[in-house]
């Protein structure tokens, strides 16, 4: 038996046929040869793969540098968020020749551990390219960069990525929020707007892509003020949480929102989830006697009471209703005797509220604090708005109604608060609060604008005209609750409350755990401000809103009132004839701590601007009239420092 080779075998085979079967055999000869010849050239590429894995390829093709985020701007225009570029540490593990050498270069420049690296170097992972750090800070970048152009890191890299600045670092930072690694907003205005703020995608000319700019009804300078006064009274009183709000009173654009404990939106990782909450805008608690303005307002409008009404409040409250159920009576820190409006609102009379309460039905008194806006979103475009508590009447018991009308029984947020005392201030109708002015496109052109919005009318304007009289009884009588919010010559609204806070373990009113807040408007004729002032649980010598927040409120009225033009009585007003002769300062050098640099130009900042270890945001033209960090702060490495120049 005669073996012939496969091939001579296989064209044999094929050549009988082929002459047998005719043309359609010999294409199908063709096709099997093609099909043949593919499947060796991949099976002896395997092999070369699986013989020599640490065969060198060719580095990923890069891709194109992503679009550059839309800023966050205040109503100056002033930057509280920008885009910046950063380099990324990154390693391609074949070329890496000493994993160990490469770790402990590595480990002495990022301050890491060694062994942590050497894991992200050797691993099991089937990526031969690894992040070993992103974002590094520019001193790491300019670090890992010179070993490299000394060739002490053979397959390691850096890769530009964009990355999110904050220059003013904690102002307002749980209102702005943050970013992410991949520059994708997680919090606040950086979440809400991160579609507008985010660039498109790339054109097919590669050209560069620019987000929308949104910007802020805050004001920057107004913020800094504020917190400043906010941070002494956290200092001075030691509460669990503050909050201050300004507010325009007319245009309901919000002004200044501080929330404390903050943060540093630049390094919010390094800081706990309690640092980072919105409180002004998530949390929900029961307001206390500032509520009672609201209660009185709705029960003037209602026609059932009026401001001579005369109210007995020696005995407390304890109707035949309380007395059947066995429900404890309400009652004064004092005996108040006989009151009237005025004195109800001059004393926060638990008692006469409480009173006059039984005028108004369930389902009407529900009514109208639903049109205060409370029990409902303010619909700010921010995430995680709490709606508050305020129950259907169908849930009340028979203490519900006067006791939500002293404030309690009801949740609210700080932001509610503000917006229900919109109606004071304009005639009785509600605005929409404003937190953000408008949406621009790179070009210039306004995307999307957010106007004064009236919701709805809430209260006549002789009621609101009623309260906001007998609330200044509170400031200027010397028995007012409110009486540390007053400034001589300036005429101020402005009511106090101080309330109980639950125990979430037992479910009942803490005995040593209170909320005091004061809310106020002014000028008293036409308001141009509303402030509003709550700490949470202040463990320093009070913890009254009369004595914690009050005087916070007072010294925002002092600060803010002639910076935004609202005339004080008494003071001097000087004319003169619009010009000013600036004499330069002499620039000083920067030592360990900031200087002031207020009144120098633009020309003067110059040779500090050499200076690589700081990061200048410089705003507007002219000389410098507002600067943050403020004189005196330690200078440290890599530290953001705004001007603000007019």
């Amino acid at each position: 038996m005669v073996i012939l080779p496969v091939t001579e075998f296989w064209e044999k085979c094929c050549w009988e046929k082929a002459m047998t079967d005719g043309p359609s055999i010999k294409r199908m000869r063709i096709v099997i040869i093609l099909t043949l010849a593919t499947a060796l050239l991949i099976l002896v590429r395997f092999g070369c793969i699986m013989l020599n894995p640490n065969k060198k390829d060719t580095l990923p093709a890069k891709v194109p540098a992503p679009g550059e985020r839309g800023p966050i701007v205040d109503q100056k225009g002033r930057l509280a968020a920008l885009q910046t570029r950063l380099w990324s540490i990154t390693a391609w593990k074949p070329d890496i020749a000493d994993p160990v050498l490469t770790a402990e270069w590595l480990s002495a420049v990022l301050k890491e551990d060694p062994a942590e690296i050497l894991r992200l170097l050797t691993g099991a992972s089937s990526s031969r390219f690894v992040y070993i750090k992103r974002q590094a800070s520019p001193t790491e970048s300019d670090a890992i960069r010179l070993l490299i152009n000394e060739g002490k890191l053979p397959g390691i890299g850096l890769q530009e990525e964009l990355s999110r600045h904050y220059p003013m670092k904690r102002l307002a930072a749980p209102l702005i929020g943050y970013v992410g690694t991949d520059n994708v907003g997680l919090d606040g205005i950086e979440y809400a707007f991160d579609k507008v703020l985010a660039p498109g995608e790339l054109s097919s000319s590669n050209q560069p892509v620019y987000g929308h700019t949104v910007q802020l009804t805050l004001d920057m300078n107004y913020q800094y003020l504020v917190e400043e006064i906010a941070t002494e009274a956290w200092e001075e009183h030691n509460p669990e949480a503050l909050m201050a709000l300004v507010m325009d009173a007319r245009s309901a654009e919000i002004l200044v929102w501080v929330s404390l404990p903050s943060f540093d939106p630049n390094t919010f990782t390094q800081f706990e989830r309690e640092e980072r909450i919105n409180r002004p805008l998530i949390e929900a608690y029961e307001p206390g006697s500032v509520f009672k303005v609201f209660t009185w307002a709705a029960l003037l409008e209602s026609g059932g009471i009026t401001p001579e009404n005369l109210y007995n409040t020696s005995g407390g409250y304890r109707p035949e209703l309380f007395r059947a159920y066995n429900i404890p009576p309400i009652t004064d820190l004092s005996n108040f005797g006989t009151l009237n409006l005025r004195g109800a609102i001059v004393h926060s009379s638990n008692v006469a509220v409480a009173m006059a309460s039984e005028t108004l039905s369930a389902d009407n008194f529900y009514t109208s604090l639903k049109n205060f806006g409370f029990g409902s979103p303010t619909e700010l475009p921010l995430p995680g708005e709490s709606h508050g508590l305020l129950n259907p009447t169908s849930r009340w018991s028979a203490r519900s109604k006067p006791t939500i009308a002293i404030g309690q029984e009801v949740g609210v947020s700080a932001i509610q608060v503000l917006a229900a005392a919109t109606t004071l201030a304009n005639g009785g109708v509600l605005l929409q609060p404003r937190i953000v002015r408008k949406v621009i496109a790179a070009d210039g052109t306004v995307v999307k604008d957010y106007p004064r919005t009236a919701v709805r009318e809430v209260i006549s304007p002789k009621t609101a005209r009623t309260i906001l009289e007998m609330m200044e009884q509170a400031v200027t009588d010397p028995a007012g609750t409110a009486k540390r919010t007053a400034v001589p010559g300036l005429r101020i609204s402005a009511k106090s409350g101080t309330a109980q806070i639950t125990d979430p373990q037992t479910g009942r009113y803490s005995t040593d755990k209170f909320l005091s807040s004061v809310l106020a408007l002014f000028p008293t004729p036409k308001p141009r401000l509303i402030v509003y002032v709550v700490l949470k649980n202040p463990r320093g010598a009070s913890i009254y809103g009369a004595q914690t927040a009050a005087p916070a409120v007072k010294k925002i009225a002092q600060t803010l009132a002639p910076l935004m033009g609202i005339p004080i009585a008494g003071n001097t007003v000087i004319e003169h004839s619009g010009r000013v002769r600036v004499k330069n300062p002499r620039g000083e050098p920067l030592g360990d701590t900031l200087i002031d640099f207020t009144g120098y130009s633009k020309r003067m900042l110059l040779p500090y601007l050499t200076r690589k270890d700081l990061k200048w945001t410089i705003n507007g033209s002219g000389w410098v009239v507002f600067q943050f960090p403020p004189p005196g702060t330690p200078i440290e490495e890599g530290m953001s420092i705004f001007l603000e120049l007019e």
